[in-house]
C-alpha cells in the first residue's frame, strides 16, 4: 500500500515556507533552523501546544488554545518529535536550495544560515497562483512570525529549547 505524507514532500515544502516567507520584507532574514521549527508547526499544527511557554505569556497560551485546536490527528500521531523533525530536514533544505535556484531568496544569506527574500514582488507572485491557506494555518502562521519570531534561539528559554526539536544546551548563552 502506498501512503503519501505532505512531510516528505519536496514540493510541499517548498510550498509552505513560501507561506511563511510571504510574511516577510525584502531586508528581513529569518535563521534557517527557526524556519525549520515553524516548518514543523505548519505540518503538524497540533504539536504547537507542546511548546513549553513561560507563566507570563498566558496571553498567547489563549490565542494558541482559541485558534489552533488540540484535536489529535490519527496520522500525525507520533511520539518522537525530534526525529520526525530531523527526517524533515532533507525536503526543508532541498526546498530552501530550489527556492534560491529560482530566485526567490538570496544565496549568500543562505551560505551564512540565514533566509532572506529577493523581492516581495516575486513571492507574492508564487504565492497568489497557491490555493488559499486554511483559517488554522493563516493563524498558526501569524503566531508563528509574530510571537515566535521574537523569542531568542538559544539559552533555556529559547525556541530550541522550549520546542525540543533541536540541542541547545551547547548552545553559546
Amino acid at each position: 500500500m502506498i501512503l503519501y505524507n505532505q512531510a516528505f514532500d519536496l514540493y510541499h515544502a517548498v510550498y509552505r515556507i513560501l507561506q511563511i516567507l510571504t510574511h516577510f520584507e525584502r531586508n528581513d532574514y529569518i535563521e534557517v533552523e527557526r524556519l525549520r521549527i515553524w516548518d514543523f508547526y505548519l505540518l503538524f499544527p497540533n504539536k504547537i501546544h507542546e511548546i513549553k511557554l513561560k507563566r507570563n505569556e498566558s496571553e498567547i497560551k489563549k490565542i494558541l488554545n482559541t485558534y489552533i485546536s488540540k484535536k489529535e490527528n490519527p496520522y500525525e500521531d507520533f511520539s518522537e518529535n525530534r526525529k520526525v523533525f530531523e527526517k524533515i530536514k532533507p525536503y526543508q533544505i532541498a526546498a530552501l536550495h530550489s527556492l534560491t535556484s529560482y530566485g526567490i531568496i538570496d544565496k549568500e544569506m543562505l551560505l551564512q544560515n540565514r533566509v532572506s527574500i529577493i523581492s516581495k514582488d516575486v513571492i507574492n507572485n508564487y504565492a497568489m497562483k497557491f490555493e488559499v491557506l486554511s483559517a488554522k494555518e493563516k493563524n498558526l502562521i501569524a503566531i508563528l512570525t509574530s510571537h515566535f519570531f521574537q523569542m531568542s534561539m538559544f539559552g533555556e528559554e529559547g525556541l530550541k529549547s522550549r520546542t525540543q526539536l533541536m540541542t541547545s544546551k551547547y548552545d553559546a548563552k
